[in-house]
């Protein structure tokens, strides 16, 4: 083969894997236009009036994403009902709204690693195995209002999901707290360190996040009670990072005034400043 014909066989093949790459790529960015160009149903404005108080408070641009972000949500992750909850559309427009609030001016996608959202009518309860000091297993059941796997399933109780949309300045949301757990676990195993879109922001991250999760499990330590951050988040960095999620989204005021510079890696993170709402 010649020189030529080799070099234009090489260009076929490198054309082709771009394309082989590209195009589910591409494919995805063309499906999700055409979802977000259609019109926001009018029963699904009136579960955002009825339900979730904090949209009403967005300025109209980030109304405007919400809304985006919920259409193409509901329309990629199936809902499915466990134990007996009947999937609505409010359920998944509920859902998907607070969910929503994490995407806010991120250009990363739509928690790419999510298959499935599962939905239980109230708290359920899940079976683990845990080991003690002396290398014995033992089964324990607890029973929880949501839980994330790194496997592509989420899981949520409805009763807490209403909870959370109804009371948006109590630094206790449901759903905000599991989708910060799928963001933080696209890069793999779950530690506290989610996609920030720059390379030299993680120094920083890594620093402060490191510096706020010890003095909070110090003053833990000391028996004191930490003003604003809720002591769960203590329990490991990717616990810190949503529970923090939750403060930051439900209490801002109250986190940038206690932890400025925490609030000001959250806000860099998440690309918005709830302040402004």
């Amino acid at each position: 083969m010649s020189t030529f014909f080799a070099l234009a066989f090489l260009a076929i093949v490198a054309a082709a894997a771009a394309a082989w790459l590209v195009g589910p790529i591409a494919l995805a960015a063309w499906r999700r236009s055409r979802i977000r160009r259609q019109p926001f149903p009018a029963a699904w404005r009136e579960v955002l009036r009825r339900r979730m108080p904090a949209f009403a408070r967005l300025p109209a641009d980030l109304q405007l994403q919400v809304k985006k972000h919920i259409q193409v949500l509901v329309a990629e992750k199936p809902f499915i009902g466990c134990a007996g909850q009947v999937i609505t559309d409010e359920v998944r427009v509920l859902v998907a709204a607070q969910a929503a609030l994490l995407l806010l001016n991120r250009p990363a996608g739509y928690f790419r690693n999510l298959r499935q959202v599962l939905v239980y009518p109230g708290a359920f309860v899940v079976e683990r195995s845990q080991g003690d000091e002396l290398g014995l297993t033992r089964e324990t059941r607890r029973a929880l209002s949501g839980e994330s796997w790194q496997q592509g399933q989420l899981l949520l109780s409805w009763d807490d999901v209403l909870a959370g949309a109804a009371e948006p300045n109590d630094g206790h949301n449901v759903v905000i707290h599991e989708f910060a757990h799928q963001l933080d676990q696209e890069r793999g195993h779950a530690n506290g360190s989610p996609w920030l879109g720059r390379r030299d922001g993680y120094a920083r991250w890594q620093r402060v996040l490191s510096a706020e999760f010890a003095a909070l499990q110090g003053q833990l330590a000391r028996g004191e009670v930490p003003p604003v951050i809720h002591p769960y988040a203590a329990t490991n960095p990717a616990e810190f990072f949503a529970v923090v999620s939750e403060h930051f989204f439900e209490q801002p005021a109250a986190l940038a005034a206690a932890h400025p510079a925490l609030f000001a890696e959250f806000a860099r993170c998440y690309r918005t400043d709830p302040l402004a709402w």
